[in-house]
């Protein structure tokens, strides 16, 4: 895989955490920071396209549910968040967590409590769906029979 800048890491983590464990470990850090919203969390719809083998010409996989969110801090900081699926609060804590995140006095604190925990989680559990599918793989081979 290859390296992500660090606002590409938090917002990938953000958008694939679960809304559960996002809004505990977000409860734990006690953070309270006034904001308003620019874009109020609104439900679209994203078509999805593929390629076969990477390589080929593209077609149209199928539709993605997707919630965007734009907040904007009191000190005038900005925070975005696009995630998949239909859940409003959830995509306003990932845009407040990347606005603070991009700020100075809160970006350490929130990559350590906040970022690191839930990207240990996730790692964690592709863990546990690779060694699922892995324990299911089935090799086949093919006897050649001689003359």
């Amino acid at each position: 895989m290859q390296s992500l800048q660090p606002r590409q890491r938090w917002m990938s983590v953000l958008a694939h955490s679960q809304p559960a464990q996002l809004r505990s470990h977000w409860q734990a850090l006690n953070i309270s920071p006034r904001y308003r919203n620019i874009r109020a969390p609104e439900i679209g719809l994203a078509q999805l396209q593929g390629r076969m083998g990477a390589t080929g010409r593209r077609f149209v996989l199928g539709d993605v549910t997707i919630t965007r969110a734009v907040v904007q801090l009191e000190n005038g900081g900005y925070g975005y968040s696009y995630i998949a699926g239909r859940d409003k609060a959830h995509a306003e804590l990932c845009a407040l967590a990347d606005a603070l995140l991009q700020q100075p006095e809160h970006g350490e604190q929130l990559q350590q409590q906040l970022i690191e925990p839930l990207a240990a989680l996730q790692h964690e559990q592709r863990q546990l769906r690779a060694r699922a599918v892995a324990s299911s793989r089935v090799d086949f081979f093919t006897l050649v029979r001689g003359d």
